[in-house]
């Protein structure tokens, strides 16, 4: 069963040239995928339009079995739930601590601190940020910032994740760590897909890889 389905999909920016031509892409439920391409290939646009944040300008995107374009405006929250989301710019609440950032997906769900204190801790120490939970992101380094944003979107256990450049601002040994991370969540479900020109990260860690190029995906 897929996850995600593109079919025949399109994308341009106001009057401009389509970036992105013809896109047709299926992900199967409990995958793990890498994205590839060169910068400007369209990565960042593409993970954009699965997290409903941007609409394609022609074609069909689904996501959990149900066409996006027929969304009421009031289910897009919904469904955005169930996706977990590391976007270059982070993203982190500056008026919260890396706490309360790390555990906001379960705030906003209702839960308790009780119920979750303690897995936000762990989760905080796999990502090397015990020292750091009541910092604010003003007073974070660029690849401290990265890594309470992979924790937020991990710590759900969503049924999609989707990370654009995860590794970027670490170290090759966190690299591989944070990369073990991802790869225990999709043992335990999660359909995962990694945007990521590292090829070091590519040969290290086996698993489907979709390349961008000219606009189009072909799997490699």
């Amino acid at each position: 069963m897929s996850i995600v389905r593109f079919e025949n999909v399109g994308l341009r920016y106001g009057n401009g040239p389509e970036i992105l031509k013809d896109l047709n892409l299926t992900l199967e439920t409990g995958s793990f995928n890498f994205l590839t391409g060169a910068s400007g290939a369209g990565k960042t646009s593409l993970m954009r339009m699965l997290f409903l944040a941007l609409k394609p300008t022609r074609g069909m995107i689904s996501l959990f079995g149900e066409n996006t374009s027929g969304l009421r405006r009031g289910k897009v929250p919904d469904v955005r739930r169930r996706i977990g989301v590391v976007f270059q710019e982070f993203r982190l609440l500056d008026h919260l601590t890396t706490f309360e950032n790390v555990a906001l997906p379960l705030r906003v769900r209702g839960n308790k601190l009780n119920d979750y204190r303690d897995n936000v801790l762990e989760l905080l120490d796999w990502v090397g940020l015990d020292h750091h939970i009541n910092a604010y992101p003003a007073v974070l380094s660029g690849g401290e910032k990265q890594r309470a944003a992979i924790a937020r979107a991990v710590i759900s256990s969503p049924e999609l994740l989707l990370a654009d450049e995860p590794t970027g601002n670490v170290d090759p040994a966190l690299a591989l760590r944070l990369m073990r991370l991802f790869q225990q969540l999709n043992q335990f479900g999660t359909t995962v897909l990694i945007a990521t020109h590292d090829t070091h990260l590519l040969d290290t860690i086996k698993a489907p890889v979709v390349r961008l190029e000219d606009g189009r995906t072909t799997w490699q």
